[in-house]
């Protein structure tokens, strides 16, 4: 089968909100009537798989870069790792966390695995994982 009209690595799309600063953070794709933008996630859950490589303010363009397996990315860091943890999304109810993320936690709920953490890190730090789709992990808690 062939395909057309497809890319392949880092897009230039429109940031939905001020992205200064936001290089390494995790967005979600969406749309203003039709048109393409990125915006930080709003919810543990979001499918947030495109990397902040170059922010831009509200309308700007910025580059992101989708998380594929067969290519590592730095994310930024909420709390610590260690090499093999799982990656989600960090809690977006406090608005400097939107878009990093955390080892799984613990704690009673629904998160979406995104990726492995490939060393150890340290809060705020841009730490090197291997993006890994792995859906919802649901937690009993402790």
């Amino acid at each position: 089968m062939s395909q057309s009209n497809t890319r392949v690595g880092d897009i230039r799309v429109l940031a939905g909100e001020d992205l200064t600063g936001m290089a390494g953070r995790l967005v979600k794709l969406t749309h203003d009537s039709g048109v393409a933008e990125v915006l930080l996630p709003t919810a543990v859950a979001d499918y947030a798989v495109y990397v902040v490589l170059e922010p831009n303010t509200d309308a700007g363009l910025v580059s992101v870069r989708p998380m594929q397996a067969d290519r590592n990315v730095r994310l930024v860091l909420k709390g610590t790792c260690n090499p093999g943890d799982v990656l989600v999304l960090a809690d977006t109810g406090t608005a400097a966390d939107k878009g990093k993320v955390r080892v799984l936690p613990a704690a009673a709920g629904t998160y979406r695995g995104l990726a492995i953490a490939e060393e150890a890190g340290v809060d705020g730090q841009l730490v090197l994982s291997r993006p890994a789709m792995l859906g919802d992990v649901v937690v009993a808690g402790t």
